[in-house]
């Protein structure tokens, strides 16, 4: 039989526009646009057609099979072209403030009622009764006082952004006293040092990496000495022949030299937590009423609330940082201050947040992990969970999760699923640790798990 020819399989290669009115391109439309669609289509095409006339020929059922796929090809040039939107995960790690998965989930109840509020137009910066201009600040600082005892509060967007803030406000041009054994990298390789350079201070470092006593700070303390910082190591810990200088005797100093002590205790912790991994983690109260002049922390770790610097201390330098020029690049907008507002007020309220599965009760918890392991097919094995995002690195938090076989097949069909499963593996097997996944989505999880087990990558029809 002879080869078909070239220009009647030309003519088999359907018009763009009928191809954009399947329902896949029509998707892909409401993602990326139509334009970009109508592009990548007729990449697609002209691919074809170039095959079809090469010296190979593309003919037959070959070609009907790729013309079925194109869609699927189109959505892969879109997503290295452009990338693809963000999408919801279930975290089975067992780390809750998992810094690749976007930290602490709100609380559901703060996420279903924030439609309203970003869907409309907000009394954020107006005074309802007067009428007139009021301040973004108002609500959360008066929030984060009453929660901490502290004088006064302030919001900025993230912890490193209140860091500079505070110390351009206090020592642009002066000096800052800092432990060495401080001297921390956050994320990123953003570190200690970098953060007073970008304010425009002085670093001075006393003390050697594992020992630093009082006298150190005041030896180096001068005519040019704006301030006494403390860093909180969250990131790790130095155990053995270690010595450091608390806030109290540190405050104390600076009250006989005239300084302000700034705190960065890092990961949001408001009030002292009952969570023996966060025992020696000191809280943004507990630095409030040791005298600390201001403290700053993050709103997306142990806060539970969305990515926001949050400072706290004596009312005077709390107005002079919201006053300096830098707080406006650094304030956060209305979507931030709507879901901090929300979450603070459910600390208020002594309400639970997601962070508190973590420490769930044994017997209820048991009680899940039965009810999954026999709809997945899995064991229940001891696992740790971990607080992550920096906070109590070195104190995992004993438990039981699920665990199958597996391998990382497995680990990438979870991933690529409809909603992506994020676990992972542990001597030849996959644990999914239900501590950090919502019991709203067990349904879900289960469903996922099950089109992994049976080689499907999808998500439900």
């Amino acid at each position: 039989m002879g080869r078909v020819s070239t220009s009647d399989e030309r003519r088999r290669l359907p018009a763009v526009d009928r191809l954009l009115r399947e329902p896949q391109l029509i998707e892909l439309a409401s993602l990326y646009g139509r334009d970009l669609v109508r592009v990548q289509v007729r990449r697609e095409l002209d691919d074809l057609r170039e095959r079809i006339g090469s010296d190979t020929g593309l003919a037959g059922d070959a070609l009907e099979e790729l013309l079925k796929s194109l869609p699927e090809r189109v959505a892969s040039r879109l997503a290295d072209e452009v990338g693809t939107p963000l999408r919801r995960v279930l975290n089975a790690t067992g780390i809750f403030l998992h810094t690749n998965l976007g930290r602490a989930p709100l609380p559901r109840e703060v996420a279903r009622h924030l439609p309203a509020r970003l869907d409309a137009y907000l009394d954020l910066e107006l005074d309802l009764e007067s009428g007139r201009r009021g301040d973004r600040n108002r609500r959360a600082g008066r929030l984060l006082a009453a929660l901490t005892g502290a004088e006064a509060g302030l919001v900025v967007n993230n912890n490193a952004g209140a860091l500079v803030l505070i110390l351009a406000v206090l020592a642009a041009g002066r000096e800052v006293v800092v432990s060495r054994g401080e001297l921390v990298e956050i994320g990123g390789s953003f570190r200690i040092p970098d953060i007073l350079a970008a304010a425009g201070a002085v670093l001075v470092e006393v003390g050697t990496t594992n020992r630093t006593r009082l006298a150190d700070y005041e030896r180096a303390i001068g005519e040019r000495t704006a301030a006494l910082l403390k860093v909180h190591p969250s990131n790790y810990r130095m155990v053995g022949f270690v010595e450091s200088v608390g806030p109290p005797d540190l405050v104390a100093l600076g009250r006989r030299k005239g300084l302000p002590v700034v705190v960065d205790e890092g990961s949001g912790l408001l009030r002292p937590h009952p969570a023996p991994q966060l025992a020696g983690h000191p809280s943004l109260s507990e630095l409030a009423a040791a005298g600390c002049d201001l403290a700053c922390g993050s709103g997306d770790k142990l806060l539970g609330g969305p990515q926001a610097g949050l400072i706290v201390g004596r009312r005077e330098p709390v107005e002079r940082c919201r006053r300096h020029p830098l707080y406006r690049a650094l304030r956060p907008d209305r979507a931030a201050f709507a879901a901090l507002e929300a979450v603070l007020r459910r600390h208020l309220a002594g309400a639970e947040l997601p962070l508190d599965r973590l420490w769930a009760d044994p017997a209820a918890h048991r009680e899940r992990l039965e009810r999954v392991a026999a709809r997945v097919g899995a064991e229940i094995v001891a696992a740790d969970a971990y607080v992550g995002g920096g906070a109590a690195p070195e104190a995992p938090i004993a438990g039981e999760a699920l665990a199958l076989p597996g391998d990382d097949g497995l680990l990438r069909r979870l991933r690529a699923g409809e909603p992506p499963v994020v676990g992972y593996l542990r001597e030849g097997r996959l644990l999914l640790d239900l501590r950090t996944v919502d019991p709203e989505d067990e349904e879900e999880l289960v469903a996922a798990v099950r089109r992994a087990l049976s080689g499907e990558a999808g998500g439900p029809d």
